[in-house]
Order: structure tokens, then sequence, then C-alpha cells
């Protein structure tokens, strides 16, 4: 189905361009959406006839989403989520979730802003585009966390989940130097046992 673009669509054309679409995506998301119309005689003429309006009104949404939405560009958000000890999140973290916590009285990010192919599963640091216009995008750090201190930590630049393995790893290494040293302190204190015993032989044979 070949359709008239209404504003820019990313990846498929500008306002203006006449661009062939899979009917299903055309009916379900830029038609009803007002991204498109279906490019017949009389829509083409249509828009030609509106097209300087389109235009102008199209370059005034994209001014004010680049104004509200500046803050956002580099920000960071924490988000605190169980995990296992491997960084696997119990759940996941959703762009509904993203578009929350973005979200502040000076802007309303939508879901369908939220540029997330799938949903997040580990704890991280996460780099998420934003949609705020169609010409405008943002790009936001998702910091998500078990606990404030680790997303603290996380932003700094460690990976708390390589940190822990190390700890796991440093308490193993000093039980078991824990453990050899009391092996040979056993070991040691048998051998003054039987040195003793050995002693106290001789000194009987002695007096015998």
């Amino acid at each position: 189905m070949q359709v008239v673009l209404l504003e820019r669509v990313e990846k498929l054309g500008a306002i203006g361009d006449v661009v062939a679409v899979r009917p299903g995506f055309a009916r379900n998301f830029l038609l009803p959406q007002g991204k498109a119309l279906r490019a017949t005689a009389a829509n083409l003429e249509r828009f030609e006839r509106e097209r300087e309006v389109l235009v102008k009104l199209n370059e005034e949404r994209a001014s004010r989403a680049r104004e509200s939405g500046s803050h956002l560009d580099g920000a960071s958000f924490v988000l605190i989520r169980q995990a296992s000890e491997s960084g696997q999140l119990y759940g996941s973290v959703s762009t509904r979730d993203i578009a929350d916590a973005a979200s502040s009285e000076a802007l309303t990010v939508a879901r369908g802003m939220v540029g997330l192919n799938a949903p997040i599963k580990t704890l991280g640091l996460h780099q998420v585009r934003v949609m705020l216009h169609p010409e405008v995008a943002v790009t936001i750090t998702i910091n998500v966390a078990r606990t404030a201190d680790e997303a603290e930590r996380q932003a700094k630049g460690e990976d708390v989940i390589a940190s822990a393995a190390e700890e796991d790893r440093a308490l193993a290494d000093a039980q078991a130097a824990d453990l050899m040293e009391s092996g040979v302190e056993g070991q040691d204190d048998d051998r003054d046992f039987r040195s003793g015993q050995s002693a106290d032989e001789d000194s009987d044979d002695d007096q015998a």
C-alpha cells in the first residue's frame, strides 16, 4: 500500500514522502495515528493544499519538544529491582517503567516514545532512546540496581556483579587458608603430643 507521510517516520521517510508500506502497518499504525494518508489522488491533492500548514505545525511541535525535553538528554534514572547474584532480574524493566521514571510535571513521557526493543532483564546501566517528537530524540540512562548504594557505585563505573564475585572468591580463599592453617596447627599439636608420649616412655624404660 502507498501512503503519503504527514510527519517524519523513522526508517520510512519525511513529511510529504510517498512510500510503500505493508497494509497491516498502514491500517494499524500510520493511518489511525494520523501519521499518513492513503496516497490517493484526492489525498495527494489535499496534502499539497495543506503542505505549508502541516510543515509549520510540525516545526512548532518539534521546537516545543526540544524545549520541554532538553533536561532529559543525558539524564539518569535509578530503578530498584530484585535480582540474582548473577545480575538477572526477577522480572524486567518495561517501557512503562521507563516512561514513568522519565516523566515529570514539565513533560509526560508516553510508553510509545521509549525506544526499547526488549524489556531490560539485567542489572547495570542501560542507554535508552526516547523520541519526544519524530524529529527530536534524546538518550537517557536507566540505572537498574538492587539497592541505592549499588546504583551509586554503578553510576561511578563499578561493575557490582564482578565486585561481588571477587569478594566471594576472596572470602572463599581466606576461609580455605584458615582451614589449612588450622590443619597444620592440629598436626603440630599431634606431633607434640606424640613426642611427649615418647619422652614419657623413654623415661619409664630408664627407670626400669
